[in-house]
């Protein structure tokens, strides 16, 4: 990863903190903002119109990502030189516009980290984040850092709870942003019961190490090389060059020593009452140094020693290289998983097919079983059938021969019996005129029938009418009584008149009841009428069923079609009994209207009544 795609991880945060509405286009005013500034951090000259001339032939509005990534590299990135400018004042101008835009925290709580250490985190996320937009983190890298703060912390990381962190969210498992990583620091599940002094303190560590690239840093006793007096030094080791200091805050710089492939480490014997001892030569010094102790001349040999190899092999940083390996070993465990589920897959293919083929293999066996079976079966259906058959041709030929027998004696009955049907048909064709002329006379009683139920339906229009004239009188009666005291002598003249009318239409309705019940009394009499000659035809029916018997088996008829199909036997759907059945429908809607009629009578007769009761009451 070059000193560019670490430049651009930044100002990608920048430029995203600038989209405010998540268009991903920033207007042209803040990109003038944003290029000042960067050019002013990374120590190149600013040039305040070269954005505009860029943009000339663009319209006025805002620039997305694309559109400005151009310019940035030609008027920008091109121009910058290694090691003339600070690479944590680029992160910090760029972590101070996006940290105002998606870094909101409670500061009062006691979990939330302080603003240095966030931003330490933040550039460790960027340096450990994969190469692609929008950066995100994987998981294993997530658990590399975190280890490495729980190390700075002297404590022991433990999986479970990030384990469990990413099984909440099926998304994150291919990688988190710094928001949600800040925000799970900030949660206090990795630094809980920690203070803050050391959770700073290991954040710094770790940011020094992987960010800054130092191998090692520590106190160690160094001999002059003029005076030759021991002082105890801070040292600070890179993959460039062996720096030391007056004390740890790194303020006063007493030297540097640079390292390439020439130098070596030596392990020296104790003297000069100083123990632990080690020699680093270079082509113009060699400078002793003292440990506290054994291990910790170990360890700066051996960071010495990696510090010259990654000199030699032309490599500036040492997490940089782990990354990259880390990185490799990710994509090899992914082929290699990915291998295995191709493997698996074939071989579940395989035993798939095999089942399959085995389960086919199955259904064949059971097919020829019953093939076989059915063979057999059907050999011995043959034989059961040629025997059924042999024995139907015997049994065939046997009734053939007393049919034979049976027919000529049949004859001479059929004979006789002909004789007897030519005499029954005679008699038939008899009671089929005596039927026809009770037909005609049921038919005359029935229109007899429907005359007078015209007259009668007449009748009760009649009435009805002469109803409803009653009960308009009787309402002109009731207007009448309600009228005031000075129209009382006329009011009694016209009662007189409307009650002598009354009685008029009384003795007119009476006569009406008359003419009805005498009408109904002419209905009674067609209806006995229709029953005597329904009466009638019932007998002749029976009379014929009587005679027509059921012909015997084997007895044929050849001359008696044309008589028996002149002859019809009256059905359900002759008019006649369709029209005793209306007739029966007809005599209960009139029993209804009587009732009707009946009911209507007495509330007149009642009003009547409270009519000549009101004419009482008048003073």
């Amino acid at each position: 990863m070059d000193l560019r795609s670490e430049l651009l991880k930044s100002i990608w945060y920048g430029f995203t903190a600038l989209d405010l509405e998540k268009s991903g286009k920033v207007s042209k005013s803040q990109l003038k903002v944003l290029s000042h500034n960067l050019c002013t951090v990374l120590c190149i000259p600013h040039d305040p119109v070269a954005l505009e001339e860029h943009f000339r032939d663009d319209d006025d509005g805002p620039v997305s990502s694309q559109g400005y990534m151009p310019y940035l590299n030609k008027y920008i990135l091109d121009k910058v030189v290694e090691g003339s400018f600070t690479k944590e004042s680029v992160d910090e101008l760029c972590w101070t516009l996006t940290a105002k835009k998606n870094y909101q925290t409670d500061r009062n709580s006691s979990t939330v980290l302080p603003e240095k250490d966030a931003f330490r985190l933040w550039c460790l996320f960027n340096f450990l984040s994969e190469d692609k937009y929008p950066l995100v983190m994987v998981p294993d890298e997530v658990e590399y850092l975190l280890k490495k703060i729980c190390m700075g912390m002297s404590i022991e990381f433990n999986c479970v709870e990030l384990e469990d962190f990413f099984s909440q969210d099926s998304v994150q498992r291919s990688g988190i942003t710094v928001w949600i990583f800040l925000e799970m620091m900030n949660s206090g599940k990795i630094t809980r019961g920690i203070d803050k002094s050391i959770i700073s303190m290991a954040i710094e560590e770790v940011y020094r190490e992987i960010v800054g690239d130092v191998l090692k840093e520590g106190y160690l006793w160094k001999k002059g090389q003029l005076r030759r007096n021991w002082k105890e030094r801070w040292f600070t080791l890179r993959p460039s060059n062996l720096s030391y200091y007056t004390s740890e805050d790194r303020k006063d710089c007493q030297g540097n020593i640079a390292l390439d492939g020439n130098c070596c480490v030596e392990v020296l014997p104790d003297r000069d009452g100083k123990r632990c001892m080690f020699c680093l030569k270079t082509l113009s010094k060699s400078y002793e140094m003292s440990a506290s102790d054994t291990k910790q001349r170990q360890e700066w040999t051996t960071a010495i020693q990696t510090a010259i190899r990654l000199h030699v092999e032309g490599k500036k940083s040492l997490h940089k290289d782990l990354k990259l390996k880390r990185r490799e070993q990710r994509e090899q465990r992914e082929k290699r998983l990915h291998a295995k589920e191709e493997e698996l897959q074939r071989l579940r293919a395989l035993q798939e097919e095999r089942e399959r083929k085995l389960a086919e293999l199955e259904l064949l066996k059971e097919a020829q079983k019953q093939a076989q079976a059915l063979l057999e079966q059907d050999e011995q259906r043959r034989r059961q059938q040629h025997e059924q058959l042999q024995r139907a041709l015997e049994v065939q030929l046997r009734e053939a021969e007393e049919a034979r027998v049976s027919m000529q004696a049949e004859m001479a009955l059929k004979e006789e019996e002909a004789e007897r049907q030519r005499k029954r048909i005679q008699e038939l064709e008899e009671m089929q005129k005596r039927l026809e002329e009770a037909l005609q006379q049921e038919i005359k009683a029935r229109l007899d029938e429907e005359a007078f139920r015209y007259a009668q339906a007449g009748l009760l229009a009649e009435e009805e009418e002469k109803m409803k004239a009653l009960m308009a009188l009787q309402e002109e009666q009731e207007e009448y009584i309600l009228k005031t005291q000075r129209e009382k002598q006329e009011l009694k003249q016209e009662m007189e008149v409307k009650s002598r009318s009354l009685d008029e239409a009384q003795r007119q309705l009476e006569e009406v009841r008359a003419n009805r019940h005498r009408v109904d009394q002419d209905v009674v009499a067609a209806q006995r009428k229709l029953r005597q000659a329904s009466t009638n035809v019932k007998h002749w029916n029976v009379q014929m069923n009587r005679l027509m018997r059921p012909i015997g088996p084997g007895e044929k008829r050849p001359s008696l079609g044309s008589s028996f199909s002149a002859f019809q036997i009256p059905t359900q759907r002759d008019p006649g009994l369709r029209l005793r059945r209306r007739s029966g429908s007809e005599d209960q809607n009139e029993e209804s209207k009587e009732n009707v009629e009946n009911r209507a009578g007495c509330d007149l007769e009642k009003r009547h009544s409270h009519a000549s009761n009101g004419d009482m009451d008048i003073p």
